[in-house]
């Protein structure tokens, strides 16, 4: 046992090296060695000493097998150096760095949703468009987290964080003055690809800079960054949408209004954690594997020096001189390909050779050792996001809709009025009028909203300055009227009669509606459902090595499935509200277990692979789980409501059959 190691080592008289846990960070730069451990006269071994046993006891298990191989060894080794590295200033600025990474995946997940209302009128988006712009995004972060994925195993962590954060701010901000929605489809499209390896890469960069008793807790704490970027979003969509004013145009091709500035403030995460990754290093973890020893060790030693100092102890050496690199074939097979031909061929060699070795850990995915854990994860990560997102898409959809019914109970009728020689100067909303009659009268810069014209008569009338929305005229006949200056264009015109109908200077695109009363409710109900994370964050990375990765999932899928059935109750906007907000509570917790014990699952050499491809996986649940639960909006909830609650029973029975991992050493 650990306690009999520790006597052990006692008994000899061996000294041990002073490590983070004996002391808290609260009594950072505080000197250990004049602070008396208070559980020193009741037989309890101090912290220092119990981590020596235990690497007493790991060097013990590796002298007994002797088929270790060498990556099992630098496992093991890693694990001590990390311990005499401690936890200290330097993971927490890694943390602050790829915690803004993070928070950049989630402030993408939220743009489209909240600039759609603005820019479908903007743009003149049919319901096709609007839809294949919400899907765009999903599309290009499932191709993007496959991609990159697969690439930080092979080139690099850093490098290809960067090179994904690139990418995603200079689309975004493409992005922000497309006028045209092929451009903007496209930019939001790359931008996604970009922002897709952020999620596979921060996770497997960020642990291996993590002992393992800190692992859970640290990773989950990581994951509060994607709850503060729907923050971000749902407030700055809030506070900068509605003015209308904040923009400009260049005569009527060019506008920029207040949704593009959105667009642009939503990729300042992004360019922050851009900046401050110039200044962190490569994950020795990934060099080792790689054969870069020295690399390695000068980081590793950064680290060390970096914390100690921080914590008042300049004085204490990182003592490793040696740590096993085992030399890969595939690196020799590069290094050679790559002396030889031109710059073009070496590239093309380069590139065809990367793809070989990607593809070829993709499919070792599916090896012996890692099949049966993959299908489970898989299944888990589909199931999650499929109820995640899908339910994501109709929480505020239903509200809309309950909205929409409670305007439409409002609506005004007014049968058979007859109206002559009138002035209309005053907006007309949510009317219907039926067998009018409307004889020489003026309507003149005014605004129609949900108004119909049913089997109504307009003869010697002038249309002058109109802005509308979800206006038509159906089975209406117009006589010697004329349209000046307005976008009532003739489809609006259902089985109408026009005789002698004048358009003139019809109004050229689309425009924003001044009033968008639901528009705050919406942020507020994103902002809510973002907020009620936190609970569920902060419980899941206190019990995260407590309780376990296996059961923190399983339970949390199973409870959220609960959360969902009692969707049957609600109908009113407020207790779908308040669902969502349970709801999301709950599932985060299952989210921060499933996306550290991915991390731990796999070896080094397929850790960003695995995640990459599961998380690609994840992104495809997205899609059809939007495409399906938006589709029975109006129609029916029962639909939704099982298929979520079935979704998340079976991957929460599933979650229950991994092994547990909290205790185990990253391999």
């Amino acid at each position: 046992s650990l306690l009999s190691g520790y006597r052990d080592l006692k008994s000899t008289g061996e000294s041990y090296p002073q490590e983070e846990d004996a002391a808290s960070d609260a009594t950072e730069g505080h000197d250990d060695e004049d602070q008396m451990y208070e559980g020193e006269y009741q037989g309890i071994p101090h912290p220092d000493e119990v981590k020596a046993a235990q690497r007493a006891a790991r060097a013990k298990a590796r002298q007994a097998q002797a088929g270790a191989t060498e990556l099992e060894e630098l496992a093991e080794q890693y694990e001590d150096i990390m311990e005499d590295c401690g936890h200290g200033r330097f993971q927490w600025s890694l943390f602050i760095v790829l915690g803004l990474a993070l928070m950049a995946d989630g402030v993408e997940c939220f743009v489209v949703g909240f600039v759609l209302p603005s820019a479908e009128k903007d743009m003149c988006l049919s319901n096709g468009e609007k839809g294949m712009l919400g899907l765009i995004v999903f599309l290009g972060m499932m191709v993007g987290a496959f991609i990159w994925g697969g690439m930080a195993d092979k080139l690099g962590r850093r490098k290809c964080l960067i090179w994904a954060l690139t990418i995603n701010c200079v689309f975004a901000f493409l992005s922000s003055f497309a006028q045209g929605y092929g451009f903007f489809l496209f930019f939001r499209l790359i931008s996604g690809i970009g922002i897709g390896g952020s999620v596979p890469i921060v996770y497997s960069y960020f642990s291996e800079f993590l002992q393992m008793d800190k692992r859970g807790e640290h990773l989950s704490w990581l994951c509060m960054f994607w709850m503060v970027g729907g923050i971000y979003a749902s407030f700055t969509a809030w506070g900068i949408i509605p003015h209308y004013g904040w923009g400009f145009s260049m005569g009527t091709e060019f506008q920029f209004h207040s949704w593009r500035v959105f667009v642009l403030v939503c990729a300042l995460p992004a360019i922050t954690s851009l900046v401050g990754l110039m200044f962190m290093p490569e994950s020795p973890r990934f060099l080792l594997e790689n054969a870069k020893h020295d690399e390695a060790w000068m980081i590793l030693k950064n680290v060390h020096d970096t914390n100690w100092r921080a914590k008042g102890q300049p004085e204490k050496v990182f003592q490793v001189t040696h740590i096993k690199a085992p030399k890969t074939q595939e690196d020799e097979f590069i290094e050679i390909q790559s002396a030889t031909g031109t710059a073009m061929q070496r590239w093309a060699v380069r590139t065809l050779t990367l793809c070989k070795l990607v593809l070829k850990n993709v499919a070792s995915l599916l090896g012996p050792e890692l099949r049966l854990s993959t299908m489970f994860m898989a299944i888990i990560w589909f199931t999650m996001a499929f109820s995640y997102y899908g339910l994501g898409v109709w929480f505020p959809d239903m509200i809309k809709y309950l909205q929409q019914e409670e305007y439409e109970s409002k609506v005004k009728v007014f049968h058979r009025e007859r109206v002559e020689r009138f002035h209309f100067n005053f907006s007309l909303e949510n009317q219907i009028h039926r067998e009018g009659e409307y004889i020489n009268d003026k309507f003149i810069n005014i605004q129609m909203k949900s108004v119909k014209f049913e089997n109504s008569l307009f003869e010697d009338c002038y249309f002058e300055d109109i802005e509308s929305t979800e206006t038509i005229f159906e089975n209406c006949t117009i006589r010697s009227t004329v349209f000046y200056n307005t976008d009532l264009y003739e489809e609006r015109f259902i089985d109408c009669r026009l005789e002698n109908t004048t358009f003139l200077h019809n109004k050229k695109g689309c425009h924003l509606d001044i009033d968008e009363e639901n528009d705050v409710l919406i942020y507020l109900v994103s902002f809510l459902g973002s907020l009620a994370v936190l609970p569920g964050n902060i419980i899941s990375a206190l019990f995260m090595e407590k309780i376990g990765r296996v059961k923190i999932i399983g339970l949390s899928m199973l409870i959220s499935a609960g959360c969902t059935f009692f969707l049957f109750l609600s109908f009113s906007q407020a207790a779908i509200i308040a669902w969502q907000c349970l709801f999301c509570g709950v599932s985060v917790a299952a989210w921060n277990g499933i996306e550290v014990i991915t991390v731990e699952l796999y070896p080094a050499s397929k850790r960003a692979t695995a995640f990459g491809v599961l998380n690609a996986l994840c992104k495809l649940a997205a899609i059809l789980g939007t495409s399906i639960f938006a589709s029975f909006v109006g129609v029916t909830k029962v639909v939704p409501i099982l298929l979520s609650c079935t979704a998340l029973v079976c991957g929460g029975l599933v979650a229950l059959k991994l092994p547990e991992t909290r205790e185990k050493i990253l391999q």
